[in-house]
């Protein structure tokens, strides 16, 4: 993308205007604000929006903290809540998907749907290793924790990189170019 916004045409881009143009990227990239200015998508941005923020809190908690290990229990519900927030929003995705009322939702491709059930899968699979854990029930189930596994690895290679999960990537580094060449 840089090289056919920037670098092809030959557009001269002093080094300042990157790094000035780097917080909108960032506040595009976690917020999507622009689907505001979309009619009658606030709620459903809002939603996006949690979701993206529980999504980051999960993660932050999973990998950084170490929710399946830690014994704190702020910790430990944090992790709850976070999976409990996700789970409901991505139902609520999913519903949309099935009702098909509204025009964001009227065509899913099999690739959204494909993204939405590996979601609930994810959250839902740690969830209930965590729940495990404290119920002291993981060790006789290994296979739990295994089935997990597999939903991260195949979210990590398969979902995140081709499927539809990089379009905050994509949207936003494609206004910071626009910005900056202009």
């Amino acid at each position: 993308m840089w090289w056919f916004i920037i670098l092809k045409p030959r557009i001269k881009v002093p080094f300042t205007k990157y790094v000035k143009g780097l917080w909108e990227l960032i506040v595009n990239m976690f917020t999507q604000k622009r689907t505001l200015d979309c009619d009658d998508n606030q709620l459903r941005w809002f939603e996006h929006f949690i979701l993206v923020i529980g999504y980051l809190g999960l993660l932050f908690t999973t990998v950084f903290v170490d929710w399946f290990s830690n014994e704190n229990m702020f910790v430990i519900i944090l992790g709850y809540v976070v999976s409990i927030i996700i789970f409901i929003v991505t139902i609520d995705f999913v519903y949309d998907r099935i009702k098909k009322d509204k025009e964001i939702s009227k065509y899913s491709q099999p690739s959204d749907w494909m993204f939405v059930v590996w979601l609930l899968l994810m959250v839902f699979s740690a969830f209930t290793v965590r729940l495990f854990i404290d119920l002291k029930l993981l060790e006789n189930n290994i296979w739990l924790y295994l089935f997990h596994l597999l939903v991260l690895v195949q979210w990590a290679l398969i979902i995140v990189p081709f499927g539809k999960w990089t379009h905050f990537l994509y949207r936003s580094f494609a206004m910071y170019f626009a910005k900056i060449r202009s």
